[in-house]
């Protein structure tokens, strides 16, 4: 188990008092894990009713992320997916409670059902007002009343902030409870893991998933799910999950809903953004008004991949409850989403007018020699894709097979547009169209070596004179070298690069000759790196690590300069 904490007994103790030292808003109870507005004795001057919430830990920032003005008083945490005791719940109550009363939302869990309700009998007979919200929005389960029913999930943090913004507007504890209710009532959830969790006390995952495997309506408490499923695109995936929001929610045409993309913890931005196109695309083709999104991590199960959707339906009330502000550090303001992605004018990058015209090839043939050049260079990289994603791998971070080769398609895909009678135009082009589709540390430093050897074969008399393309392969040299910082002997791509425009430009023979000696200086160059200490580069952050292994960008250069020669 790889986990940063220090003791696993300790984990939800050592959590509280990290949010409460990095936060000052923030208060401890004595002798508990639980967390309550520091400012909790003005709102009950104030005549407010509180908001508690809970249940075990693990699901940050849930719960003691919504503390705050506009949502929660107080949270109570129990252990890592254990609800917390009877005891810890009264406190908290009778700390922040006052004559105006407070508010449990409790997540539809047996544990949490019991310790919450026992905490707001016994709060009852010390003279504070106790209402609860039971919050079971998981539709995984179906609609039937069997067993203890639908469980709590992320949509509850949506009840956090009807209610809290209901109470921050100063409604009576009945009132609060109603649209608290009625929040919970109007929300379905679903969600589906890609990982299991492992809990800190257990040391390993509560089930297991095969690589290909995924588990669709899990909970939050590192449980499996209702089945195991394939993986396959993430639409595939996400649309079993709204199917059944929308059909157990009864959400139709017309209505108008909150959108809740939340993580489980090991999901990236990046994932929830695609799950956030599918779920709008999704219900706008169903005639379902989205009023507003929220996409991020805000209920997790410890490191689990995944995600949940929720759907609430809104109201005038509701809505305004829900874009009314908070300053809670894990709430983030729902955006409204639109129709369609705006998009800018577009603008021209590649007119081909504004290019270096240069001579012309003198033999009719030398466009087609060119192009025929050109293809072998497309064909040798996407052949060595598998070989430079390995060595990269090793030393750096895997993307330079793809980025070259994504490079050489984007080429491939253009070449028919090229003007292939000036060379020095066919480079410019082809460098306007890597800077566009060649991304990463390669993708600027190739685009400017190709453009400034298309600057100085434009300077060229002749396009058919070896010398001509000696200087272009030097500029080009110069101009990486001018736009990345480096030279040769730091275990770059240039430890390749130099040697072979220098042994192109020294060979006296025909260009054949001159290609094969171009190419055997790459591959010398490359063979050299693998004594040389890494100074640029993400091969720079691994020291030692990388030595004996060749830098895979001058291993890159020996792909197409070998195609050139062969």
């Amino acid at each position: 188990m790889k986990k940063l904490i220090n003791d696993p007994a300790r984990v939800v103790e050592e959590m509280v008092e990290g949010l409460a030292l990095a936060d000052a808003r923030l208060m401890l109870l004595p002798d508990e894990t639980a967390v309550v507005r520091a400012d909790h004795d003005a709102l009950r001057q104030a005549g407010k009713v509180a908001l508690v919430s809970g249940g075990g830990s693990g699901h940050e920032p849930a719960h003691a992320g919504y503390i705050g003005k506009g949502m929660l008083t107080g949270v109570v945490a129990g252990a890592v997916f254990t609800s917390p005791s009877v005891d810890a719940v009264l406190k908290t109550i009778l700390t922040v409670g006052g004559p105006a009363g407070v508010l449990l939302i409790v997540k539809n869990y047996t544990g949490d059902k019991l310790n919450f309700g026992l905490a707001a009998e016994f709060a009852r007979t010390r003279g504070v007002p106790v209402e609860m919200v039971i919050v079971g929005d998981d539709v995984a389960l179906g609609d039937g009343a069997e067993g203890v029913g639908r469980r709590g999930i992320a949509g509850t943090v949506l009840v956090h902030k009807i209610a809290g913004a209901a109470a921050e507007a100063g409604l009576p504890l009945e009132a609060v409870r109603a649209e608290a209710q009625a929040a919970a009532d109007n929300l379905a959830s679903m969600g589906i893991g890609l990982s299991a969790c492992t809990v800190p006390a257990a040391g390993k995952p509560g089930f297991e998933l095969g690589p290909d495997e995924v588990e669709f309506g899990l909970g939050i408490h590192g449980e499996s799910g209702v089945r195991k499923g394939s993986i396959a695109p993430a639409d595939e995936m996400l649309e079993e999950l709204l199917s059944r929001i929308v059909a157990h929610g009864r959400f139709v045409s017309g209505d108008r809903v909150a959108l809740l993309v939340n993580g489980l913890g090991g999901t990236p931005a990046l994932e929830l953004a695609i799950a956030s196109r599918f779920a709008l695309r999704r219900l706008a083709a169903q005639g379902i008004v989205v009023e507003a999104t929220l996409s991020g991590t805000f209920m997790s199960a410890l490191e689990m991949a995944g995600c949940s959707l929720s759907l609430l339906r809104l109201d005038d009330r509701r809505a305004e409850r829900l874009l009314a502000g908070s300053d809670a550090p894990a709430w983030d303001a729902p955006t409204r989403p639109s129709a369609q992605p705006s998009r800018a004018a577009p603008i021209d990058t590649t007119d081909a007018a504004a290019l270096p015209l240069g001579p012309a090839w003198s033999d009719p043939l030398g466009a087609d020699a060119m192009a025929a050049a050109i293809r072998k260079i497309i064909a040798a990289l996407r052949a060595a894709e598998p070989e430079l994603t390995r060595l990269d791998s090793a030393v750096g971070d895997g993307d330079l097979g793809i980025s070259l080769t994504r490079g050489a398609e984007s080429v491939e895909a253009a070449l028919a547009g090229f003007d292939l009678h000036h060379p020095a135009r066919t480079l410019a082009q082809i460098s306007a169209n890597l800077r566009r589709s060649l991304g990463g540390t390669s993708g600027p430093l190739y685009a400017m070596y190709v453009l400034r050897a298309s600057s100085a074969l434009a300077e060229a008399d002749s396009a058919e004179d070896p010398r001509a393309w000696a200087r272009a392969l030097q500029a080009g040299c110069e101009g990486m070298m001018e736009l990345g910082g480096a030279a040769p002997g730091e275990r770059t791509m240039l430890d390749a690069l130099v040697p072979a425009a220098a042994a192109f430009a020294q060979c006296d023979g025909p260009v054949a000759e001159r290609l094969a000696a171009m190419h055997a200086a790459a591959v010398a160059g490359a063979e050299a790196t693998k004594a040389m200490a890494p100074r640029r580069g993400r091969s720079s952050y691994l020291g030692d690590r990388v030595t004996g292994h060749p830098d895979p960008g001058a291993v890159g250069v020996t792909v197409w300069t070998g195609a050139l020669a062969g």
